[in-house]
């Protein structure tokens, strides 16, 4: 009906802690109905509570595509999907990597993003075809354009997530249906270096060490709203956010 205001519905993927959590919190602020996304309960149930009544919490692996495609019937409609669930595992040599480790950062940044896609790609078309455009948001990295030493898995999964991105922009030509890719920089949230390094508080530490102001959560949760909420026609293609302090990869102002 013409004049009748449609609320937008945006999945948020990893959405139980960092950007993920950052960037349900501002879509909700700007009007989305947010569903949010991640495989720990306790975290997205507390987190949709402080949202409040545009929030929704769905415990949900998605490496897993079964459960992957139950949650995708389950949804009425989908506006926006942000694929922000990934992480690093490990930070060894290609010669030393655990093919384990790669084997999870390959099926998290990619086939996560491979699952999540095709399950709500019908619905993204179909509310694409009411407002004019859906919206495929791919959180990439810049690790995806530039290797570094001890990043061999992370990097090529990261790749692989650029990849998907942009071969899906090509395909969708035409369609209502637009693809993003943010590719953050050095952005410090509390769990991924953390993680990457197995919990060695210290490692995790010396990431940003020197660093005065990495990006934060919140950086880049600013950066993913500013694109999706861009008018229909407006296709961000690949927004590459650093902080001030690192001016590529490899070159990063630090102070003893």
């Amino acid at each position: 009906m013409a004049g009748q205001h449609i609320e937008q519905v945006a999945v948020v993927t990893g959405a139980s802690s960092g950007i993920g959590a950052a960037t349900a919190r501002r879509l909700a602020a700007e009007g989305f109905r947010v569903v949010l996304v991640a495989r720990r309960a306790e975290r997205i149930e507390a987190l949709a509570k402080e949202i409040g009544a545009a929030a929704s919490a769905h415990v949900l692996d998605v490496t897993d595509r079964a459960a992957v495609d139950a949650f995708a019937a389950s949804l009425d409609r989908v506006d926006v999907l942000v694929n922000n669930a990934g992480g690093a595992f490990g930070a060894e040599s290609v010669a030393d990597g655990d093919p384990a480790d790669w084997r999870r950062m390959y099926e998290v940044n990619v086939l996560g993003v491979l699952h999540m896609t095709q399950a709500l790609l019908p619905a993204l078309r179909a509310g694409g075809a009411e407002t004019g455009a859906g919206t495929v948001l791919v959180l990439s990295s810049t690790a995806a354009f530039v290797p570094y030493e001890g990043g061999g898995g992370y990097v090529a999964a990261k790749a692989g997530a650029h990849a998907i991105a942009g071969t899906l922009r090509l395909e969708l030509v035409g369609e209502p249906v637009r693809v993003i890719e943010i590719a953050p920089g050095m952005v410090r949230t509390d769990e991924f270096a953390l993680t990457r390094f197995g919990g060695d508080a210290d490692k995790a530490a010396s990431v940003y060490a020197g660093v005065a102001e990495p990006l934060t959560a919140d950086d880049v949760a600013d950066t993913i709203a500013w694109t999706v909420t861009r008018p229909a026609h407006v296709n961000v293609d690949l927004l590459v956010v650093r902080p001030l302090a690192q001016a590529a990869a490899h070159k990063v102002a630090r102070k003893p």
